[in-house]
């Protein structure tokens, strides 16, 4: 069994005197792993999120931390929540300070820290989302997206353990989504617990290591995305739909008359299950400019927002200045070399999807680290 940071045993809530929101749910979620929770609106989930630092308290059942039962006491839900840092659906529920450095402050000042610390920790929040330049902006002049940023920042200054997000992309351009989407795979790599809910099932099918489903405040279903996805009746029940690739894998592969499994998450691993030439080379590399030794043919794409800046001023040329893990990916399934510019912290998840191409669809690629 996996180790388990949080986990609930026979969680029941209700709202004043309605109906039971959550109904016995028992479930774990496994240490340093992305975790997505699926389901309809009104399934649950967001009235979940929040017994998970203790904002709302069971009505029977209990959760646990770390092993341990939560306490409600005030000390130690201060502590719980410097490890457990939830980011509500709806950012304006969640800032209030007049400006965006004030906002995300507020957290870190509440525990007493030194000044320097403070000011490095929003610094480095800052950073992360991509805000750095917005720190001295009225909150109120900023939009939707930068607002959801300025949310996820105020969470990451507490340095948590565990991210809890509920519904990050709602709301979001694509560009967006792709940005929210890359912190996540940053910050797990650097070993933290990320857990969302989300309606978009491409997203959590692709993402996920492991999904947890809500219907009517109950539990129906805990394990791999392709372990839910392989049950259309289990899908349909909870009124979802199947994730793009798998529908197009499930038909591509019955005009080829060729099984469905192993189920592609991506258009890569589609191109890895159908190509018949060797793949190409990827090149990898963390500085912003193109390396000696890196073909002048190879297509690039950028891996994390530290280089997008000069991507986007001519600086560095791109043909992937989003998603870039995955159009390089692609490119190498097609026979092309590429050349991937990686943000430090991510190596871990480039190797992580490696690792699968080569052991579910047999595509050893060769790696070159410049």
């Amino acid at each position: 069994m996996e180790d388990s940071i949080l986990s609930t045993t026979g969680l029941c809530y209700s709202y004043q005197s309605g109906p039971f929101a959550l109904r016995d749910v028992t479930l774990e979620i496994s240490r340093g792993r992305k975790i997505a929770f699926l389901g309809p609106n009104g399934a649950g989930k967001s009235t979940l999120f929040l017994h998970f630092n203790g904002i709302l308290r069971p009505k029977a059942g209990e959760v646990r931390y770390d092993g341990a039962p939560l306490k409600y006491d005030q000390g130690s839900l201060a502590a719980l929540r410097q490890d457990v840092a939830i980011v509500l659906q709806n950012p304006d529920d969640q800032i209030f300070s007049s400006t965006v450095e004030e906002d995300v402050a507020f957290g870190p000042m509440n525990l007493d820290l030194p000044r320097e610390e403070v000011e490095e920790r929003v610094a480095e929040a800052l950073a992360l989302t991509g805000m750095s330049e917005l720190r001295e902006r009225p909150t109120q002049q900023l939009s939707f997206g930068q607002r959801k940023r300025v949310a996820i920042a105020g969470a990451l200054a507490m340095r948590p353990k565990v991210l809890v997000m509920d519904e990050p992309t709602a709301g979001l351009d694509g560009h967006m989504v792709g940005e929210i989407m890359e912190l996540t795979d940053k910050l797990n790599g650097q070993g933290m617990t990320i857990v969302i809910s989300t309606h978009d099932v491409d997203m959590a099918y692709s993402w996920a290591d492991s999904v947890h489903v809500l219907n009517r405040g109950r539990l129906v279903f805990s394990g791999t995305p392709e372990g839910f996805f392989n049950c259309p009746r289990e899908v349909n029940a909870v009124k979802l739909v199947q994730p793009t690739m798998y529908e197009v894998n499930r038909l591509v592969m019955a005009s080829l008359n060729l099984p469905e499994h192993p189920h592609p998450k991506t258009s890569s691993e589609l191109l890895a299950k159908m190509s018949r030439c060797s793949p190409g080379r990827l090149f990898v590399q963390q500085n912003g400019s193109r390396s000696e030794g890196v073909p002048k043919h190879a297509t690039a794409g950028i891996y994390g927002p530290m280089h997008r800046a000069a991507a986007a001023t001519g600086e560095l040329n791109v043909e992937y200045s989003y998603n870039g893990l995955e159009g390089c990916l692609g490119e190498v399934m097609l026979g092309r070399d590429a050349l991937l510019v990686l943000d430090p912290g991510l190596k871990g998840q480039v190797m992580k999807r490696l690792d699968r191409l080569a052991k579910v669809f047999g595509r050893q690629i060769e790696v070159l680290w410049v």
